[in-house]
């Protein structure tokens, strides 16, 4: 079966203002260029434009074969992300074209994947030499692109990697190191040894170091209330015109000088420190060896001793690192406590943050799972089959939950850009963290245990990339 490679992109002038897209189909063997397309649509957002531009792509692809398998590439996570299935489509004029896009082949031959904006360059081109086209009153023409023998040139290069993703490593190195006190170390010449860089990939970030899941056995109920919810819909951020850019790019190719960094193994060694969030799950309460749902709607238990005890271990050995720059806590008490031990310990105050607290599990509060399981048996079923679903008595679902974490997220990393901040919260909004910076499946929140006071780590760069690392064993604060 033939394998093709769609690269697709769109931009606006104006977000909204005038527009277009390019798309290309390269075959995956042997890198040649199939077929262009690119076209002036005059006013509309940056992801519409995408959205044609994709479509464009998978009908080329189509007309050229239409057994063959597809992948997608394009650096709109927007776009990726909805067709992949991990975000939902809210916006009523990305729905239809979502769906003309997902018509054109079937499903089970098309992959999707999140490139850096630096490995799209050749659609990027044609999107800009169709707006130029449109702002002449001019139809684009195949014949005036230049973007083949630059792209070409660039794919030879600059190889991509076969082995394992360093710039992934790297980035959960500089998670460790947060947590460690140290600093990754840069390579030497003629070495493999990994560079101190952010994690490239988009929401496919890997996560290191973490202890193996118990959760997710047969007939078995998750171990303790369960985590899932789904992501936001961001629109990816506005674009200007960039064929200046790209044609000063393409000289350099051509002469060989390059002037703008690839992404991957050759992206330069770093992009600023990230904002790092050590999550820290808050010490034991007397509910949570019982495994009782324990949210934002029930009795707000206090620490218990083993709790405290627990608390005054993480502070002591985060004290012994030296990295914790300012700490947030969810209003919940057990958590304000817990923060209150660390904060006395580093000398820090605490800042509250109401979107960290836990999900509202309704009139599951206090209950174990085998009694949900008895008492709220549908509603337990539907809660396990869909983010959507509410615990019984009006509780908060997970999608829910996901769409508040993600705002969270956003408006701390804005206000701690370039710090590293303790968040102390509870096991949903921890696993929805993580979740949410690897690009998994609701559905994989159910295969995440989280001890009590375990530490994981996020760092968020520049880019929007994210690296994630986890501990989530309080064993080695002992």
């Amino acid at each position: 079966m033939r394998e093709f490679i769609v690269e697709a992109d769109g931009g606006s002038r104006g977000n909204p203002g005038p527009a277009g897209y390019g798309s290309v189909v390269i075959d995956a063997a042997g890198g040649e260029t199939l077929a262009e397309r690119a076209e002036y649509i005059g006013v509309a957002t940056n992801n519409v434009a995408e959205y044609r531009g994709l479509i464009a792509g998978l009908e080329a692809a189509r007309d050229l074969d239409a057994t063959a398998r597809v992948r997608v590439r394009m650096d709109s996570k927007l776009v990726v992300e909805q067709m992949s299935g991990r975000w939902k489509i809210k916006h009523p004029d990305m729905k239809p074209l979502a769906a003309r896009a997902a018509g054109v082949l079937p499903a089970s031959q098309v992959t999707y994947e999140w490139i850096p904006r630096e490995r799209n360059k050749h659609a990027d081109r044609l999107a800009n030499e169709a707006m130029d086209a449109g702002r002449r009153g001019e139809a684009w023409s195949p014949s005036a692109s230049t973007a083949e023998p630059a792209a070409r040139a660039a794919r030879s290069a600059v190889p991509e990697p076969t082995g394992p993703p360093g710039d992934a490593a790297a980035g959960a190195a500089k998670a460790r190191a947060a947590l460690t006190g140290t600093r990754a170390a840069a390579p030497r010449e003629g070495r493999g040894e990994l560079r101190d860089q952010p994690v490239t990939g988009g929401s496919r970030a890997t996560a290191t170091g973490g202890t193996p899941s118990t959760g997710g056995e047969a007939g078995k109920a998750p171990a303790g209330p369960g985590d899932t919810g789904r992501a936001g819909t961001p629109g990816d951020a506005g674009r200007a015109g960039k064929a200046g850019d790209d044609e000063r790019a393409a000289r350099n190719v051509a002469s060989g000088r390059t002037t703008t960094p690839a992404a991957g193994w050759s992206a330069p060694p770093d992009m600023g420190a990230p904002a790092t969030f050590v999550l820290l799950r808050h010490g034991e309460t007397s509910l949570t060896p019982q495994k009782r749902f324990s949210g934002s709607g029930g009795s707000d238990p206090s620490l218990s001793d083993a709790g405290r005890e627990q608390a005054e271990r993480v502070a002591a050995a985060l004290a012994a690192r030296g990295t914790i720059q300012a700490i947030v806590a969810s209003p919940l008490a057990r958590t304000r406590q817990t923060a209150g031990v660390v904060a006395a310990r580093l000398g820090l105050d605490v800042v509250v943050e109401d979107g960290l607290r836990e999900t509202d599990f309704g009139a599951w509060e206090g209950l174990t799972f085998g009694e949900v399981r008895e008492r709220h048996p549908d509603d337990l079923d539907a809660w396990l089959a869909s983010p959507e679903a509410e615990p019984t008595g009006g509780g908060e679902s997970f999608a829910a939950t996901a769409h508040r974490m993600a705002a969270t997220r956003d408006k701390l990393i804005a206000s701690y850009a370039g710090r590293t901040v303790l968040l102390v919260t509870h096991v949903t909004p921890i696993k929805t963290l993580v979740r949410l910076a690897l690009g998994a499946p609701p559905e994989s929140l159910f295969r995440m245990e989280l001890s009590a006071a375990s530490l994981s780590a996020v760092a968020y760069y520049a880019d929007g990339n994210a690296s994630v690392r986890l501990f989530n064993d309080t064993s080695h604060l002992r």
